[in-house]
């Protein structure tokens, strides 16, 4: 009796698994917690609006980058341990995944007119630089994500930068405080490609894409994640004790039950066995960064 042969995905779920759903959260959560942190006194609809959609376009374009170029270097094979890749696995042709790429960047940039004329330059460079970064994560001569600079990329671009790009939007300047509320967002937007890396540590190394999680080994990737988490709820017991921030700083801390199993994953597990982490750091994410910005509001 002949096996069933799985059914292929439509075109529509195809571009829905290029986008990387469960990874969106990364453009979400440095949006709250920068418009939390400038307060709620400076809030205003149509520059969140612009700057969420604008970070969802920038990850968007950049998952689509990252699709279209590992395929390229050859990155990305049929051993692949991670959710399915829409150039590797054939249903989208990498010249259509290409120009998808350029055409979400290209929205980006049109919504980024807009809140350039709320913000100006600041606004200008921080937009411009989210941009280069997503393409040359993986892509161009010298990819950042090839060279271990992925980490501090990300940390970068999706936590410091669109946290205070959010804030100075609002406030038209940049404190102290704003950068400090940015380091949780960072730490915890890092853990995410953290568990990614470390799941594709042999197939990386294998294809020369050397990641920080490559470069520095397995278990030093393990305690990088462990001190990301760390960090992130630290940072708003420290903003308490300097004054920047009121009684409600441990919001964050609700989610201690959910990190737990996700740091004895890390440790416990390989391969395709740590995919549910990368989902659940995704969301541990938004949830610490949802009741860190509503902890900035509550003062």
């Amino acid at each position: 009796m002949t096996a069933a042969v799985p059914a292929q995905p439509s075109r529509r779920r195809a571009w829905l698994l290029a986008t990387r759903p469960a990874t969106l959260t990364a453009s979400v959560t440095p949006v709250l917690v920068g418009t939390a942190a400038a307060g709620r006194g400076h809030f205003r609809l149509a520059p969140f609006a612009a700057a969420l959609i604008a970070a969802l376009l920038i990850q968007i374009g950049t998952n689509l980058a990252n699709d279209y170029f590992d395929f390229r270097k050859g990155a990305d094979t049929a051993e692949r341990l991670g959710p399915m890749r829409v150039t590797q696995s054939g249903l989208l042709a990498p010249e259509t995944v290409r120009t998808a790429t350029a055409l979400v960047f290209g929205l980006a940039a049109l919504v980024g007119l807009y809140l350039v004329s709320v913000g100006g330059l600041p606004i200008l460079l921080i937009g411009l630089a989210a941009i280069a970064a997503g393409v040359l994560y993986t892509g161009g001569p010298w990819p950042l994500g090839y060279h271990g600079l992925g980490d501090l990329a990300v940390f970068l671009c999706f936590g410091m930068m669109a946290v205070a790009g959010t804030t100075y939007l609002y406030t038209a300047e940049l404190t102290g405080r704003t950068l400090a509320a940015a380091v949780p967002v960072g730490m915890t937007v890092t853990a995410i490609l953290v568990v990614n890396n470390l799941r594709d540590i042999d197939t990386d190394r294998a294809a020369r894409k050397y990641t920080l999680a490559v470069l520095i080994g397995r278990r030093a990737t393990q305690v990088e994640y462990i001190l990301l988490l760390a960090g992130a709820y630290l940072v708003p017991l420290a903003l308490r004790l300097t004054g920047a921030t009121g009684n409600w700083f441990w919001l964050p801390w609700l989610t201690l039950p959910l990190a737990a199993p996700l740091v004895r994953t890390i440790c416990t597990q390989r391969g395709r066995a740590l995919n549910p982490a990368l989902k659940g750091t995704a969301r541990l994410h938004l949830l610490i960064g949802a009741l860190f910005a509503a902890a900035l509001l509550l003062g």
